[in-house]
């Protein structure tokens, strides 16, 4: 059953290294996403899944240990998910992290977490609202007690400047995805419009929904932490406990 879960943004500019110069512009946000991952530890999971979107059309696992890397983005940063020597001799896995759950393994790292078994999931941006329920749901059905750190943007159209350029649909979007994710109201994420979210570049839209459905029947509730469109793109913090 999932006991606790955690919604951070997943930009690689959240690391410093990345962020350069820019840095302090979201210490805020890491301060927010460092909150948040404590509510997981409070919740002594069995399990700690992190959800974040990838490339790939559908689903990928990496399992504990597997690496990730900044390099690609002029930082000379490198993230194991967890501990490689606690998860088993395919731990390292052969596939690099996305970015999305590279940023994942940072912020635990950063945190010193070590309280359960840690688990990745990618998952492609397409997925449809249903796959992304059912998930879920096989996610909570993993351990008596399973904690979710779910990484996903909100829109990248708030400004002119933001990589998706201006959309009016945007900030009422970002609004309702951070008053839903603010309450845990499972049914309003579930509800999130996915072609729209593709339109918006909101690619927390697939993790949301797929915390949704792990949610189900946990009576969790739900804090939001921080939101705020530096750069034209949404960033959102919230816990559901």
């Amino acid at each position: 059953m999932l006991v606790a879960a955690a919604v951070c943004p997943c930009p690689p500019v959240l690391v410093p290294e990345v962020a350069a110069g820019a840095a302090p512009e979201l210490d805020a946000a890491r301060a927010a996403c460092a909150d948040a991952l404590g509510v997981l530890a409070a919740a002594r999971p069995d399990l700690l899944v992190v959800v974040g979107p990838a490339e790939q059309p559908g689903r990928g696992v990496f399992p504990q240990g597997s690496r990730g890397t900044f390099r690609g983005f002029g930082a000379e940063v490198d993230v194991r998910l967890g501990d490689a020597a606690a998860g088993g001799p395919d731990a390292a896995g052969e596939r690099e992290l996305p970015p999305s759950l590279a940023v994942g393994a940072w912020l635990l790292e950063r945190t010193g977490w070590a309280d359960a078994p840690i688990e990745g999931l990618g998952v492609g941006e397409p997925l449809e609202a249903v796959r992304c329920v059912r998930a879920g749901r096989e996610i909570a059905g993993r351990a008596a007690r399973v904690a979710m750190l779910v990484m996903g943007d909100a829109s990248a159209c708030r400004t002119l400047k933001a990589p998706g350029y201006l959309d009016e649909r945007a900030a009422p979007f970002d609004a309702e995805a951070a008053r839903a994710l603010g309450a845990a109201d499972i049914e309003a994420i579930k509800a999130l419009d996915a072609d729209l979210a593709y339109q918006l570049k909101a690619a927390g839209r697939a993790p949301w929904q797929i915390l949704a459905g792990a949610a189900e029947g946990a009576d969790l509730a739900g804090a939001l932490l921080y939101d705020d469109a530096p750069y034209g793109v949404c960033y959102l913090v919230a816990t559901w406990s």
